[in-house]
């Protein structure tokens, strides 16, 4: 049951993979970037149900901090990269 949910898994992360280069916007893009991460933390606690291995929720929740805080910076990058400077006159 929990191999069909893994695999279940990896082609929403395929899937997510292709919206991210096909994205007409790159909020789209970023958004499914941020759906692939939120899937490998889930892909990440199957497989460490699966293996016996409590201890890959720790790895889990670590990359899902990694995830979150990639996502902020990239938006933020965006942000500031697409303003365009304000004249003093105005």
């Amino acid at each position: 049951m929990y191999e069909l949910t893994a695999l279940i898994i990896l082609v929403v992360m395929g899937l997510a993979l292709t919206r991210a280069f096909k994205g007409p916007t790159l909020y789209d893009r970023i958004l499914a970037v941020n759906n692939f991460g939120t899937k490998t933390v889930l892909l990440i606690a199957v497989l460490g149900f699966l293996s016996g291995r409590p201890d890959f929720l720790d790895i889990a929740i670590v990359y899902a901090l990694i995830n979150f805080i990639s996502v902020i910076g990239i938006l933020r990058f965006f942000e500031y990269s697409t303003k365009k400077p304000t004249e003093e006159g105005d």
